[in-house]
């Protein structure tokens, strides 16, 4: 995925990769504030929530593809930040890949304890777990804290990402845009 990486650069898939990811979060969040501002019974809720699921799955595909291109040599930040600042990151970024994994694997599992199919395609994935509303109401609680947190360590990552261009001077974010 990042054949192409240089000192300067991160290769453009794995820039690709980075602000589709971006694209795709932003679908999310939109998706559900937007549902959750409309009225009961608004003809839009039910497809905002269809095309929440859909960008959810697209989310959890992708994520794989990253975490396969994270095995390759990544092009080091120059000047080296120190110790603390990097576990700091590996920290964040474990969290980050975490919630892309764990959130879309609770929907499931919530659909499933709930006993309803996928939102707007009417799709009934295979649940591993037997119809339990209860249970269902837990998975959301979970899925909708784990959505919340995406805000604080999205934002964190945003915020780093800034703090190294503008205070720290690094290359940390020039190598992650797009462009030359």
């Amino acid at each position: 995925m990042k054949r192409d990486s240089t000192l300067d650069r991160y290769g453009r898939l794995s820039i690709i990769m980075h602000w589709s990811m971006v694209i795709l979060f932003i679908g999310i969040y939109a998706c559900i504030e937007l549902r959750g501002a409309l009225p009961r019974g608004h003809a839009l809720k039910s497809p905002l929530l269809g095309f929440h699921a859909l960008l959810g799955i697209a989310v959890f595909v992708l994520v794989w593809v990253r975490l396969i291109g994270r095995l390759s040599p990544r092009p080091p930040i120059l000047p080296a930040p120190p110790t603390w600042q990097t576990a700091l990151a590996s920290v964040t970024h474990l969290a980050l890949y975490g919630l892309m994994i764990v959130t879309p694997l609770l929907a499931w599992l919530m659909l499933g304890a709930a006993g309803k199919p996928l939102p707007y395609w009417e799709i009934v994935v295979p649940s591993p777990l037997p119809v339990d509303p209860a249970l269902a109401r837990t998975l959301k609680d979970w899925h909708e804290l784990l959505g919340n947190a995406g805000y604080a360590l999205i934002g964190l990552h945003a915020c780093a990402g800034l703090a190294h261009h503008y205070l720290l001077k690094d290359n940390t974010l020039k190598r992650m845009l797009p462009g030359r």
